[in-house]
């Protein structure tokens, strides 16, 4: 069994389509519009299996709530000062510096909707 895909609720396919695909570098996986109007939207890390379903939320309160006020969504990286400065240069708040823990060089930063995550890349060696 594998993780196909995650929904993610968002207010506005394109605005999150700009922070997925622009600040974090992630793929367009499927962008199509039905016949009906309905939009399908996926977005993913390159070479990753799982990805994000943009689904728009009849309830605006929801959208960046996903996970209360916890961080829900860990991104990992090779190259934690180039994905960070990619991520600053897009406009991107983090909420803290970037840190050095046991289990590696880590920030939080927000999703356009004020949804903590977390950059983290493991230690080398």
């Amino acid at each position: 069994m594998r993780l196909k895909d995650v929904t993610y609720l968002v207010r506005d396919h394109d605005e999150a389509l700009a922070f997925f695909v622009d600040a974090l570098g992630f793929v367009v996986r499927q962008d199509e519009t039905s016949a009906t109007g309905w939009r399908r939207v996926v977005v993913g890390p390159e070479g990753a299996g799982a990805g994000f379903v943009l689904a728009l939320s009849d309830d605006a309160d929801r959208v960046g709530r996903q996970a209360g006020d916890d961080v829900a969504f860990f991104l990992e990286t090779d190259d934690f000062a180039a994905q960070h400065a990619r991520m600053l240069a897009h406009g991107v708040v983090f909420r803290e510096e970037p840190r050095h823990e046991p289990y590696g060089t880590v920030a939080i930063f927000e999703d356009p909707y004020g949804a903590p995550w977390d950059l983290i890349q493991p230690p080398v060696g």
